[in-house]
C-alpha cells in the first residue's frame, strides 16, 4: 500500500527520473545520440499527461507519502502541470543551440527540483527542491555559450545561488531552533511568537527567495547571466525559475502574515525594473529587468490572504510564461549572438517577417498589462487581492509603478513596425521547431485572453 501510494503520488518525479536515465545511457551507449530533443520532449509532455490525469483522477487525488515532508494534490499537480507545461515550448526551442543529451538531462535534472517545490511540506524538501531545481542552470548559463563573457556570467550566476543557499539554511537552522520543527507551518509561527531568534529566520529564509527571484536590492548580477546566456537558458530562467520560485513562495507564505519589507521590496522592483529596462539595448537583459518588475508584481500578490491569492499568482505565471516564450519563439536567430540580441536587430521586422513581429508585439502588450490581453487581466487578480486585503495604498503605489513599464514595451513596438528594415545578424537555419514552440504558446495566450474565467475557474 505504501509503495504504490510513493509510485503513484511521485508518478511525475519519477517519469522525469526515467527520461534522465534514458538519456544518460544513450549517451554512455552511443557517445552522441540523435534523438536526445524527441526522448527530451516526450518526458516533459509524458510528465505533463500524468499531472494532468492526477489532476482529474477520481475528482483530484491526493497523496502523502512522505508525511509532513512531500504531498500532493489538486493544487499541487496544477502548479506542476503549469511547470512542466512550459517546459516543452523551452525544449523546442533549444534545438537549434544545442543537439546533445547534457543539455536535456540537466533540464530534466532541473524540471525535478521544480516539481518538489509545489509538494513540499517542510523545509528540507524545499531545500532540496531549490537545489535540484539551481545546480544545473548553473552549468546551462555556461553551456554552449557563443560570448566571451558567458563564463563571468555563470560565475555570478554560481554566486548569487550560492548566497541564497547559504541565507536559506542560515534562515532556517534559526527557526528550527526557535520552534523545533522543519515543518512550513514553523514560518507563520515564527511571526506569531514574537521570538528574537525565529523572526529573524523568517527574515532570511524571505531574503533567499528574493534572491533567487532577483527582487531589489538583491537583483545584482542577474541581467548579466540573462544577458550572456543562450536564448533557451535565458528563456528557462525568466519562465520556468521564476514560476518555481514563486510557487515554493507560495508554500511558504500559505498561512503567514505579509507585509512591511514584504512589499516594500516588491515595489521598489517593480519601480526599478522599469526605469532600468528603457535604457537597454538588449532584448535579454531588458526581459532580465522585465522579469525583476513582474516577480515584484507577484510577491505583491501575498499581501492578500485566501483564496485570492493562489488564484492571482497561478494565472500571473501562467500568462506571464506563455506570453514571455511566445517573444523568445518569434525572436529573429542569427550566427552571431551579440548582434542578434540588439534590439536594433528588430528594426523593421514587420517588413521582413510580420508574423514574428506579430507575436513579439502581443507578448510585449500583454506583458504591458493591456486590455484585452491576458496580462491585464494578471495584474487585475493582483491588485485586486492587494484591495482586498486593505492594503489601499500599497495598491496604488504598485499600479503607479505599473505604468513606468508601458514605455519600453512600446518602445520594442516601435521599433519593429516604424522603423527601416535592419540587416539579418546571420544564418538562423531552420526555425520550424521554434514556430510549433510558438504556437504552443499562442493557443493558450489566446485562450487566456477570451476566456480568463475558463482557467480561474479551475484554480
Amino acid at each position: 500500500m505504501i509503495f504504490q501510494t510513493v509510485l503513484t503520488a511521485m508518478l511525475p518525479e519519477h517519469l522525469l527520473l526515467a527520461g534522465i536515465v534514458t538519456l544518460l545511457a544513450l549517451e554512455i551507449g552511443a557517445g552522441r545520440p540523435r534523438g536526445a530533443l524527441v526522448h527530451a520532449v516526450a518526458s516533459a509532455a509524458t510528465v505533463a499527461a500524468a499531472l494532468a490525469a492526477l489532476w482529474l483522477h477520481a475528482s483530484h487525488y491526493s497523496g502523502a507519502p512522505f508525511p509532513g515532508h512531500y504531498a500532493i494534490g489538486p493544487a499541487t499537480a496544477l502548479a506542476k502541470f503549469l511547470v512542466l507545461a512550459l517546459a516543452v515550448p523551452v525544449l523546442l526551442l533549444s534545438r537549434e543551440q544545442f543537439d546533445d543529451a547534457r543539455y536535456y538531462v540537466l533540464l530534466l535534472g532541473s524540471l525535478y527540483g521544480a516539481c518538489l517545490l509545489p509538494s513540499s511540506m517542510s523545509f528540507l524538501t524545499l531545500f532540496l527542491g531549490l537545489e535540484l531545481l539551481s545546480l544545473p542552470v548553473y552549468v546551462l548559463v555556461l553551456l554552449a555559450f557563443q560570448r566571451p563573457e558567458g563564463a563571468e556570467a555563470a560565475l555570478k550566476y554560481l554566486v548569487l545561488g550560492g548566497a541564497a543557499t547559504a541565507t536559506f539554511l542560515f534562515g532556517t537552522s534559526f527557526l528550527y531552533g526557535a520552534t523545533g520543527t522543519l515543518a512550513i507551518e514553523g514560518f507563520s509561527m515564527a511571526f506569531w511568537s514574537g521570538d528574537p531568534a525565529a523572526l529573524s529566520g523568517a527574515a532570511l529564509i524571505i531574503a533567499a527567495l528574493f534572491l533567487k527571484a532577483a527582487i531589489v536590492p538583491l537583483h545584482a548580477w542577474a541581467p548579466d547571466a540573462y544577458e550572456a546566456a543562450s536564448v533557451p537558458v535565458t528563456a528557462y530562467m525568466a519562465t520556468i525559475i521564476k514560476a518555481a520560485v514563486l510557487l515554493a513562495a507560495l508554500r511558504i507564505f500559505a498561512v503567514a502574515p505579509v507585509a512591511g519589507l514584504v512589499a516594500l521590496l516588491p515595489l521598489l522592483s517593480m519601480v526599478w525594473g522599469n526605469l532600468a529596462a528603457i535604457r537597454q539595448s538588449s532584448f535579454r537583459r531588458m526581459i532580465a529587468y522585465s522579469s525583476i518588475a513582474h516577480a515584484g508584481y507577484l510577491f505583491f500578490a501575498f499581501l492578500g490572504a485566501g483564496p485570492g491569492r493562489y488564484q492571482a499568482v497561478m494565472f500571473y505565471l501562467a500568462t506571464y510564461g506563455v506570453m514571455t516564450l511566445l517573444a523568445f519563439t518569434a525572436l529573429p536567430g542569427g550566427s552571431d549572438d551579440a548582434r542578434a540580441d540588439r534590439l536594433d536587430s528588430l528594426k523593421g521586422l514587420f517588413h521582413r517577417r510580420p508574423a514574428a513581429a506579430l507575436a513579439i508585439a502581443a507578448a510585449m502588450l500583454s506583458l504591458a498589462g493591456l486590455p484585452p490581453l491576458p496580462g491585464f487581466v494578471a495584474k487585475f487578480l493582483v491588485f485586486r487581492n492587494v484591495l482586498a486585503a486593505g492594503h489601499t495604498g500599497w495598491a496604488v503605489a504598485g499600479l503607479v509603478a505599473s505604468y513606468l513599464g508601458l514605455y519600453f514595451y512600446l518602445r520594442v513596438i516601435q521599433i519593429m513596425f516604424m522603423q527601416e528594415s535592419a540587416e539579418a545578424a546571420g544564418d538562423a537555419g531552420s526555425r520550424r521547431l521554434s514556430w510549433l514552440a510558438g504556437l504552443l504558446c499562442l493557443v493558450p495566450a489566446v485562450t487566456f485572453a477570451i476566456f480568463p474565467g475558463w482557467l480561474l475557474d479551475r484554480l
